[in-house]
């Protein structure tokens, strides 16, 4: 069930999003927490209008957020072990790629999502 979003400011360098998306869900799958691998769902957002800070006309800083979505029920301990092996996941598939000009910010939130939340497959 897990839906994975990230999100990029366009001042970071993403080479393949696809490749990126492939090892984040690749990394959830291997942690054992999860029913089947097309459970994972990952998604890429690219923002066009961001701001850090207060002041950053020359956008010298950007960052790239994740947020894992997950049913409810799994405790504390697993959610900081899936944001942790993400936030790891990211920053070795990423850092590498980045020019040294942006400075970047590597995010990880993991939300519970409601019990309202349906899904269906047919």
């Amino acid at each position: 069930m897990p839906h994975v979003i990230v999100q990029a400011t366009p001042n970071v360098t993403i080479k393949k999003p696809e490749s990126l998306l492939k090892k984040l869900n690749s990394t959830l799958w291997e942690t054992g927490h999860f029913g089947s691998p097309q459970a994972i769902k990952a998604r890429f957002v690219d923002l066009e209008t961001f701001l850090v800070g207060v002041e950053d006309d020359e956008q010298a800083e950007g960052f790239v957020y994740i947020q894992l979505r997950l049913m409810p029920g799994r405790s504390q301990e697993i959610r900081d072990d899936l944001a942790e092996k993400l936030h790891t996941c990211l920053k070795q598939e990423l850092v590498e790629q980045q020019s040294g000009r942006v400075s970047v910010q590597y995010c990880v939130e993991v939300v519970e999502l409601t019990a309202a939340y349906k899904k269906e497959k047919i």
